[in-house]
């Protein structure tokens, strides 16, 4: 189930989930921050792409007077929406390939591969995967508003827990960043899929701690630190899982 990452940057070929955050953390790190210089280099050169789009909008809209004294303006935030969104694409993508080309040499990312990824029917994920379709439903009786229990779980969760299991019956408990799906994905499409995930080991927890129950309850298991699990071997046998922050869910082509 678990094995270094080898050779992503060639074999993947469709992205579900990338923490940009926590891959360009890692990416800093390593470099010893040479990475936000290669982020300024681009921003530079997309602010020069952005600039003549610009030009370009106003000189094509100078030629229907109906716009009028507002032709600069319209061009102004049409090519600033453009630039933006190009950017923004662009920073995501160099981020992604600059990752996957580190993360083949990095010992603390695992692949982490032939899983059945479920949510716990009594967790927050489980809610947070069904709550549209629960809002769609009337029912004036019920003590909760369900239209706005999914921003509620969203502003107070940040990461979502989710049970990996593989075909021997290990598993293992995988965190997400619900900010962090692509090409519009979500939770509920990750056990429909067959994914590799890249992770980061950051500790260990009993299933049970993923009940809404114990979400209430801080404290009453929370997780062993990372770093006992792996100077303690024993620690592993006591029931507990690994868990591991997601940093990428993706497709991978079938050699």
């Amino acid at each position: 189930m678990t094995k270094r990452v080898h050779d992503s940057s060639n074999s993947l070929i469709k992205s579900v989930y990338f923490d940009e955050e926590s891959a360009s953390d890692l990416l800093d790190v390593s470099a010893g921050g040479k990475t936000s210089a290669t982020t300024e280099q681009v921003k530079e050169r997309f602010a020069d792409i952005h600039s003549k789009a610009e030009a370009g909008v106003a000189a094509k809209l100078s030629w229907f007077p109906f716009f009028g004294g507002s032709a600069d303006v319209s061009a102004g935030v049409s090519a600033s929406s453009l630039g933006r969104s190009i950017l923004n694409k662009t920073l995501s993508n160099t981020i992604l390939t600059d990752y996957l080309a580190k993360a083949d040499d990095h010992d603390g990312v695992k692949r982490l591969t032939d899983l059945q990824v479920v949510a716990r029917k009594d967790s927050a994920a489980f809610m947070k995967m069904f709550t549209p379709y629960m809002a769609m439903l009337r029912m004036d009786d019920l003590p909760i508003n369900l239209a706005g229990l999914g921003d509620a779980l969203e502003a107070a969760k940040g990461y979502y827990e989710l049970v990996g299991e593989d075909p021997s019956g290990t598993k293992c408990i995988l965190r997400f960043n619900i900010r962090a799906f692509r090409n519009s994905y979500g939770l509920a499409d990750l056990g429909r899929m067959q994914l590799v995930f890249h992770g980061i080991l950051v500790g260990r927890a009993y299933e049970a701690s993923l009940t809404m129950a114990a979400e209430m309850a801080p404290g009453d298991d929370a997780p062993v630190n990372v770093r006992d699990v792996l100077d303690d071997p024993e620690t592993k046998d006591d029931g507990r899982l690994e868990v591991y922050d997601v940093l990428l869910a993706g497709v991978e082509y079938a050699n």
